[in-house]
Order: structure tokens, then sequence, then C-alpha cells
């Protein structure tokens, strides 16, 4: 079982969360018109083998929704910070 350490409630189980999906993508400016752009958006990913980040929600905790770095070989969570304060991928 996973351990993650909630910013606002300290270290839980993953039984607590909802993964909510990749962290480094960014969807398209809402005004693009571009089928192609949200197709590549919705269904294109990245299988990376290490650091990644990612969306988890505390769905049964405080509810926050959680950016955490992950390495994917391991399943070790490296910084993990609440989404809002998000600017430019972890804050330092």
């Amino acid at each position: 079982m996973l351990r993650i350490n909630c910013p606002v409630c300290g270290l839980r189980d993953e039984t607590e969360f909802t993964y909510g999906g990749d962290g480094s993508v960014r969807p398209p400016d809402l005004s693009n018109p571009e089928q192609a752009a949200w197709h590549d958006f919705v269904f294109l990913r990245e299988n990376p083998a290490g650091a990644h980040l990612e969306y988890w929600h505390h769905s049964v905790g405080c509810r926050h929704w959680l950016l955490a770095e992950r390495d994917t070989l391991t399943h070790d969570f490296g910084r993990i910070v609440l989404a809002r304060d998000r600017i430019h991928g972890l804050p330092e």
C-alpha cells in the first residue's frame, strides 16, 4: 500500500486518496478550436520511468487537491504540495 504525506493531514494510506491524473500536462487554451490539440491533451500521455508529477485528491480527508512527485519505478513519493500553490511545477 502507498502512503501519501498530505500537507494538511499528514501521512495517510492511499485508500483515502483518488488519483487525479498527470500533473505535468496543461490543457490547451479554452479558446483554442483545434481538435488535434484537445485530442492530444485528452488521449496522448507519456509513460515515464522515474520522477513524475501527479494530481491526487484527498477525498476521504481534507478534500484538498495535491500535486505530488512520485517515482514510477519505486512508487516512492517525493515532494507533495497543495495543487492551488502550483505556479510552474513544484515550488522550491
